[in-house]
């Protein structure tokens, strides 16, 4: 049981060993004059390992008594990720050398975040997607603020480490309520639970998860945060945070209707309505708060590619 449940998470625990093997490696060698060659290694990597799960024609699979979910849609969401994350680290390189900014933490914490993104999309509990949604974050905490003497990075950083701790409060508060009204913590039976008619707390604590994860994916009313996030990281990061971060987020919370867990209808309107809410608002949002080119592009850029993932996990939904 062991072996094949490590069998469906080898992606993950590949690019986890690649990471601390790095990290070992960097500082007790060459530390910052690695950092070039670690970020085109991380790159390849990444696409190495995309290659392998997209070759994958095995039938959906569980891990982890249902912890980890293997489906066709997860390793959709976890081939865009990978790529997004290859591509980003290629154009950051000279970026990062022509500001004194490459350092060899930063292509190990993109890494990390990768491992939380991977690990989000494919969870099918609360508490592996927390696991996910935590490693995530912390690691993007610290690129947002890579550039240490800027002020708009350092502030950047700090409005994201504060209101992410917030939303994930939030999101484990909501996690106990869900838990102690259903008995459980797998999202099959919390689903289930709920369609029967939950209680009001069950109600309240399926709330604070979606608050929680709303802000993860700068859904109305949680986006104030993006202009100075997206503004103070170095423009990399805020590519990362559009396509990776964002794609992430925006896959979890369709990975509901896209797996068949609601009926076709539910899974019509809950689609409707994220594309509202996560894709139309926010962009008109943050073009009204802010007028840099650099955070409503990459607002653009998310609104884009939340629509196509959107697209494509319906497709994937609505087929089966």
């Amino acid at each position: 049981m062991i072996i094949s449940d490590l069998n469906i998470i080898l992606p993950e625990i590949m690019l986890s060993v690649y990471a601390m093997l790095a990290l070992v490696g960097a500082v007790y060698t060459a530390k910052d004059e690695l950092a070039t060659t670690l970020c085109w290694l991380t790159s390849v990597l990444f696409a190495i390992v995309a290659f392998l799960i997209s070759s994958e024609s095995v039938s959906a699979q569980t891990a982890f008594n249902g912890m980890f979910i293997d489906d066709g849609f997860a390793r959709f969401a976890k081939v865009v990720i990978l790529l997004s994350a290859a591509a980003v680290l290629a154009m950051s390189v000279d970026y990062m050398r022509r500001r004194n900014l490459m350092k060899f933490e930063y292509p190990i914490l993109i890494v990390l975040s990768v491992v939380g993104m991977m690990m989000m999309v494919s969870s099918g509990n609360l508490m592996s997607l927390y696991m996910g949604l935590e490693l995530q974050s912390l690691s993007l905490y610290v690129v947002a603020s890579f550039r240490r003497d800027s002020v708009k990075s350092t502030e950047a950083g700090m409005k994201y480490f504060v209101l992410g701790a917030l939303s994930s409060g939030l999101l484990l508060y909501g996690a106990s309520l869900v838990y102690g009204y259903t008995g459980s913590t797998d999202f099959a039976t919390i689903i289930d639970a709920a369609g029967h008619g939950g209680s009001i707390g069950l109600m309240i604590g399926l709330v604070l998860v979606i608050a929680g994860l709303a802000f993860k994916v700068s859904a109305v009313p949680f986006h104030m945060w993006t202009p100075d996030v997206y503004e103070g990281s170095p423009t990399p990061v805020t590519a990362f945070f559009c396509n990776g971060a964002k794609g992430c987020g925006d896959g979890l919370v369709c990975a509901g209707h896209a797996r068949c867990i609601w009926s076709r209808q539910d899974r019509l309107a809950a689609g409707y309505c994220f594309d509202f809410l996560a894709f139309n608002v926010p962009w008109c949002g943050c073009c009204y708060w802010s007028d840099k080119y650099q955070t409503s592009n990459g607002v653009f850029i998310n609104r884009t590619y939340g629509i196509c993932l959107d697209g494509a996990c319906r497709g994937y939904g609505l087929r089966y």
